[in-house]
């Protein structure tokens, strides 16, 4: 990973892109009530806790099983964002995902955004894999590497989703863009509602480093903790939802959001120089004709 390391000056400059403005508005605008409100426990109840006061969540993998939830309600655009602290020490083999997906299973014509962390040796980096499918079909990998320890403290995940692009955010920041070119078989899940998801769980055949690292269960439990979960989508009703098609009366199926402001195209640019570690458009032993979606822009 040497050649990933990140200069002081670098992280400066990139300190200071983040003081810019947004015209993302402020999560505390849209907080949506309790865990029981918005979320479902999809298996291993007893691997669920809450703290105290209830506000923070923790799911636990142990050898035997790990845990999830989902939401109660499917939504078909917005913004949908969640404070996470990943599972710390020696966590390889393990994998904490917190994604979108129009299906309760993985279903062969799903649509699904993906974050997944991918756990690591003690002392090595947590890498952050994204993924987007179409109709079941995926393969449409990026990695990156953090510019903070996610072990430490709790940061923002979060996921803007309209019919003209799809953004992952880390703390606000923009790390990957998904862009719509409109086409009718064009790589952009836009008609299927998604719930969204997260869960811990053991992946130790091929997530730390493809596999050759598995899983110590000697430091099992592990776990994943999680707080405020904020949402401002449209959320799907039947038979008739609203949100069947787009308006722009929602800020984030507005012009604004159609494209990266200038603020975000400068930590965006600072992302793609400093912590890309994989790209499935820059592989091309995988795919020798590149997806047609590697020739569209991120900045326009």
């Amino acid at each position: 990973m040497e050649g990933y390391r990140v200069s002081p000056m670098a992280a400066l400059l990139f300190i200071a892109a983040l003081l810019a403005a947004s015209c993302i508005p402020s999560e505390a605008a849209f907080s949506k009530g309790s865990f029981e409100d918005n979320f479902n426990i999809m298996w291993s109840e007893e691997h669920f806790k809450t703290s105290e006061d209830r506000q923070i969540w923790y799911l636990s993998l142990d050898k035997e099983t790990g845990c999830g939830f989902q939401t109660k309600q499917r939504y078909r655009f917005g913004w949908f964002s969640m404070k996470l602290k990943l599972v710390g020490g020696d966590s390889a083999g393990v994998v904490t995902a917190y994604y979108m997906c129009s299906e309760n299973g993985a279903g062969p014509t799903r649509d699904e955004l993906d974050f997944e962390f991918l756990g690591n040796r003690t002392g090595q980096p947590y890498l952050i894999q994204t993924n987007v499918y179409k109709n079941g079909t995926g393969r449409r990998e990026m990695r990156h590497m953090l510019w903070f320890d996610p072990i430490e403290d709790f940061h923002t995940y979060s996921i803007l989703w309209n019919n003209h692009q799809i953004v992952f955010f880390i703390d606000r920041v923009p790390i990957r863009v998904h862009k719509n070119n409109g086409e009718t078989n064009n790589f952009f899940p836009n008609k299927k509602p998604m719930y969204l998801f997260s869960s811990i769980w053991n992946a130790d055949e091929w997530a730390a480093r493809c596999g050759l690292e598995k899983t110590d269960w000697k430091n099992a439990p592990f776990v994943s903790s999680y707080k405020d979960f904020n949402v401002d989508g449209c959320q799907w009703e039947d038979p008739y939802p609203a949100c069947v098609s787009t308006t722009t009366k929602n800020w984030w199926d507005q012009y604004q959001a159609w494209h990266l402001p200038d603020s975000q195209k400068m930590d965006y640019a600072w992302v793609q120089r400093n912590l890309v570690i994989y790209d499935y458009c820059k592989d091309t032993e995988r795919y020798p004709t590149l997806p047609v979606k590697c020739s569209l822009s991120p900045w326009n």
